[in-house]
């Protein structure tokens, strides 16, 4: 597994396995048939109702809790300082872990940010506490960034994002890049996760002409060579599935590179259509939703 070194100096594996829209009785197999497969980093949330079963599958595994990158994720309605702090409290306790490797802000909430760089001054007192081991952000566009860059003293070790080749956020990406903020994607394969009244008439990436010849060429799958298209560039991929042949099918990229012209190739598929929410269409009003005690 080729590992990252996140701006801190901590090391995550590049490829991980994420649980978004997986039902709770599903996780657990789908987290053990990955650790078996050699996985070591697992990326829930705690919006995703699924940390209870990601952890359990954790703590069954025969791999040992020290070389398991836990990743997971705050949610808007637990932001603001003293209420993201015992977020933190509540996704540790349903992991079953004391610290979190990782662990990151899931929407940037542009409507009211104040409360979101007071969950991020949570989220640099549980780093210098030693309560987690890098912090993050997610779905942080540019403005958004700068903000808090500005206000913050601790920059994000990642910024997850929607990362693929129809839509590959190059601004976000060289920002990150530039202050040395790891781009994480999150529907590296593109086309197979869909948000309720977002991207239904999007067109599936695996099925592009360019994306599966180059997939013949090499032997492999559309999927192995959207995974390979962001490793190669340097980002970090956390493709979602729970069937143990697709989780073993996405963690055998390691084994084969796309040449330049490939990677330009893929690069130019550009479409510029997001597949997720806008980032200003995430408020309380409209995405807020408790977050259950452990």
């Amino acid at each position: 597994m080729q590992t990252l070194i996140l701006n801190n100096g901590i090391e995550m594996p590049a490829l991980g396995l994420g649980v978004f829209q997986t039902p709770p009785d599903e996780t657990r197999a789908a987290v053990a048939a990955a650790l078996d497969l050699g996985y070591r980093h697992i990326d829930t949330a705690a919006a995703y109702g699924n940390e209870r079963e990601a952890g359990q599958a954790i703590r069954d595994s025969a791999v040992p809790r020290d070389d398991v990158f836990v990743e997971t994720k705050i949610w808007i309605s637990d932001y603001g300082y003293d209420e993201t702090l015992h977020g933190f409290d509540k996704s540790a306790a349903k992991l079953g872990v004391d610290r979190i490797d990782l662990l990151i802000l899931h929407q940037a909430l542009p409507s009211e940010f104040g409360k979101t760089l007071a969950a991020y001054r949570a989220l640099e007192k549980l780093l210098a506490d030693g309560k987690v081991r890098a912090i993050g952000v997610s779905n942080f566009m540019v403005d958004h960034l700068t903000m808090l860059l500005d206000a913050t003293s601790v920059v994000p070790a990642v910024n997850q994002l929607e990362i693929h080749p129809y839509f590959q956020q190059r601004a976000v990406l060289d920002l990150d890049d530039e202050h040395g903020i790891l781009n994480q994607a999150w529907s590296p394969i593109g086309g197979i996760t869909f948000y309720p009244g977002y991207g239904e008439n999007r067109r599936s990436v695996p099925q592009d002409p360019v994306v599966t010849r180059i997939a013949q060429t090499h032997g492999k799958s559309p999927a192995q060579v959207l995974l390979r298209w962001g490793i190669q560039q340097g980002r970090s991929v956390i493709p979602k599935s729970t069937k143990p042949a697709r989780i073993a099918e996405n963690i055998d990229v390691f084994d084969f590179d796309l040449t330049a012209d490939e990677l330009t190739a893929l690069d130019a598929l550009e479409t510029g259509r997001r597949g997720g929410p806008e980032p200003e269409d995430v408020t309380l009003a409209r995405y807020g939703r408790a977050i259950p005690e452990a």
